[in-house]
């Protein structure tokens, strides 16, 4: 597993490096050690020379020719190291051997050597220089051979054991100690690292909470800004410039709402005053329409064509005027609502407005109640209803299903028409979306685009959502709105 902070990747990184740097200074410990011994054990085998082989033919004395020493012990092997091994070959052949075990050179005599061992020593070369035997029955030697007077080599050798225990001690002792610096080392280094990267820690603690921020619209507070921390440093020049950036963000979202609140009050006010005029200019087109006198056809189509436009606008300027008062957040009705009298009532509507269309209802047995505003759910729900009439062929099968559990409804219009264009579906919510080539033929005048935006207002004012799921033949308007508990 790697890691995945970099707080865990410093941590991993700062005791990587102590274990190779710990590992090279054991090896070497180690190395040196041994070389150290083994020279230290050639050069004792240097100065035992060839005594002890010489003396396996007499006894573990040294004929009184050999003088090399002085006083009684000229020639005993009483005084050489336990665990000095001799031998002396003849073609190859091991006639004497021997081992100090004791001291005493008549119980030393006696070893067994096996015919490998017997082979191994042969193949010593008899250049009088150390070099490691394994032995099977005394394990490793550090042996050397030399040539005799009577033609025979003659081999001596020390063990190799003390040599081996003092290096696997080291290893032992270093795998300890390197081992309690690692773990050591890995803690303080964690603390060390967690400390130092404190103000990153607050930098992305700053950035979550700034992300968990809606900042699609509305007026945005944003939290406090990281703490300052020393410039010079990595951290520090990240904090500086993530505070630089918060600032940037914060003065751009300030003029966004603005803009917004500008905006609104704009489409507010002017739906509001444009209301008076559209409808007097209505009024004073069906006035004329009621003139008893006679009035020539081209003045009354243009009559009828004026009350139908003022209409239209009417219409379009109610529609407005409510989606600003839902974008200032102005508060609904809040009663509860009988869902499926809603249903009734606008399927009742649509029928009588569409016969030419198949509508299916879907309700559950018990009613369905929901807290909100009745006329503004009536309208949300109207809109669905005519723009599945107004958008499909005539023959085409709407149906409504309304379901409810113990936390929501969900209110779901489905027909089997042409449905959605895929370039409009992103934007299908959005105000003044309109889909005119999927418009049928003989439907009146097209709306401003404003029904289904209307929708999602409604339904996002009631604490609930709008979803919509479409393909060729299947088209789904799904509303969820929170139930009364």
């Amino acid at each position: 597993m790697r890691p995945r902070t970099l707080r865990a990747r410093l941590t991993v990184g700062l005791v990587t490096l102590l274990a190779v740097s710990c590992a090279a200074v054991g090896l070497a410990a180690v190395v040196e050690l041994n070389g150290f011994l083994t020279r230290r054990l050639d050069e004792q085998i240097a100065q035992v020379g060839t005594r002890f082989p010489e003396s396996l033919e007499h006894g573990g004395r040294l004929p009184g020719g050999h003088d090399d020493h002085d006083g009684d012990e000229q020639g005993d092997t009483r005084r050489m190291a336990t665990g000095t091994f001799g031998a002396r070959l003849l073609h190859g052949t091991v006639t004497h051997k021997g081992l100090i075990r004791s001291g005493d050179p008549a119980a030393d005599l006696d070893v067994d050597l096996t015919a490998r061992d017997a082979a191994r020593l042969a193949g010593v070369p008899a250049d009088g220089r150390p070099h490691t035997v394994a032995l099977s029955a005394l394990h490793d030697y550090r042996v050397a051979a030399s040539p005799g007077r009577d033609g025979d080599v003659l081999i001596v050798g020390l063990p190799l054991e003390p040599v081996q225990a003092a290096v696997h001690r080291l290893e032992l002792v270093a795998g300890a100690v390197f081992g309690l610096a690692l773990v050591v080392t890995g803690v303080a280094g964690a603390c060390w690292v967690r400390w130092s990267l404190r103000p990153l820690s607050r930098v992305a603690a700053t950035a979550t909470r700034v992300s968990e921020l809606p900042l699609a619209s509305g007026e945005v507070a944003l939290p406090p800004r990281a703490p300052d921390t020393d410039p010079h440093g990595e951290v520090g020049q990240v904090a500086t410039a993530f505070n630089r950036m918060l600032g940037h963000v914060e003065d751009a979202l300030t003029k966004r709402h603005a803009v917004e609140e500008r905006l609104r009050r704009f489409a507010a006010d002017a739906s509001h005053e444009l209301r008076t005029p559209v409808a007097s200019v209505r009024g004073h087109a069906e006035l004329a329409l009621l003139h008893p006198g006679p009035v020539p056809p081209e003045v009354t189509r243009a009559l009828r064509r004026i009350t139908a436009e003022s209409a239209r606008m009417g219409e379009m300027v109610d529609d407005l005027l409510l989606l600003a008062r839902l974008d200032a957040g102005r508060p609904l009705e809040r009663h509860p609502v009988d869902l499926t009298r809603l249903v009734l009532d606008a399927v009742t509507d649509a029928r009588a407005a569409g016969p030419a269309h198949r509508w299916t209802l879907d309700l559950p047995e018990e009613p369905v109640t929901v807290p909100g505003d009745t006329h503004r759910l009536h309208q949300a729900l109207a809109n669905l209803l005519a723009n599945a009439r107004l958008h499909t062929p005539a023959g085409t099968e709407v149906t409504i299903t309304l379901e409810a559990d113990a936390a929501r409804a969900t209110l779901s219009v489905h027909d089997d028409g042409p449905g959605v264009p895929e370039d409009v579906r992103p934007s299908v919510f959005e105000r003044f979306t309109r889909a005119e080539h999927r418009r049928r033929a003989d439907a009146p005048g097209g709306g401003a685009g404003l029904g289904l935006s209307i929708v999602a207002a409604v339904a996002e004012a009631h604490g609930g959502s709008v979803e919509l799921e479409s393909r060729p033949g299947a088209t789904t308007f799904t509303v969820c709105l929170p139930a009364v508990p």
